[in-house]
């Protein structure tokens, strides 16, 4: 599955209720490879397994990354991976920007902190567990549409640039964590459009052969972290394995 990670290795989940953090869940626990999978999400999960050990928290605060740290309890992590992430939200007004008139700085923070800040501060509040000398992946989930390179229609103001951001905040950390663990890999991941309710309200428009299911995209993205050394930390890749420019 993982052929940089151990037998019975140890697996952090955020948002693991989520469309796609729910299916590298099941992945995860349906593989003979992995040992311990703790998943942590903001509402309960509606299942059991030998291998779980789940949390409920908001990892988006303090207090919920504390609590998944009391849970982890300095145990070496192998994988970490981050599929918490926003665009739009209507309870609180948050949509993507068409114009730069749209921009609000309220919505924008939010943005920021859920897809940029969260990320970064889930590593530092797990980093006694990232470094050593084991075997670690830590995969967050990025999107194209962060690419600074790549960025030909423009609109998606926050969006875009909370994930330019969220790619500079892994990069560095890639940097800084390679020093305490030569093993370690950080990897940017964009999965495609997926059909799960982040994208549902942008779908009309996306080819039914570009619309991937969860599990498709679960599966993809476990690929390409496999194919993955530590000589590639700090990388950004796409679903099909191909590297996106920053």
């Amino acid at each position: 599955m993982l052929p940089h990670l151990p037998e019975g290795f140890t697996a952090v989940v955020a948002g693991a209720n989520g469309g796609i953090g729910s299916a590298i869940l099941q992945s995860l626990l349906s593989s003979p490879q992995t040992g311990h999978v703790i998943a942590v999400s903001r509402s309960p999960l509606v299942f059991e397994h030998p291998k779980l050990d789940s949390i409920t928290a908001d990892i988006t605060t303090t207090t919920g990354r504390q609590a998944l740290c009391e849970r982890v309890n300095g145990r070496p992590v192998h994988l970490l991976f981050n599929a918490i992430g926003l665009l739009h939200d209507a309870s609180q007004s948050i949509q993507p920007e068409k114009r730069l008139e749209q921009l609000d700085e309220v919505s924008f923070a939010q943005v920021m902190h859920i897809n940029a800040a969260t990320p970064a501060l889930l590593l530092a509040a797990l980093k006694p567990s990232l470094q050593g000398k084991h075997a670690t992946i830590i995969a967050s989930l990025s999107a194209r549409v962060g690419s600074i390179t790549d960025n030909g229609y423009g609109g998606w103001y926050s969006y875009r640039a909370s994930k330019a951001a969220h790619n500079m905040l892994l990069r560095t950390a890639a940097i800084e964590l390679k020093r305490l663990n030569k093993q370690s890999i950080v990897l940017c991941l964009h999965p495609g459009t997926t059909d799960t309710p982040l994208s549902k309200p942008f779908q009309a428009r996306v080819p039914t052969e570009k619309l991937f299911s969860a599990e498709f995209v679960a599966k993809q993205l476990i690929d390409v972290m496999a194919k993955r050394s530590p000589e590639e930390t700090g990388s950004f890749w796409d679903w099909a394995g191909e590297p996106i420019d920053w």
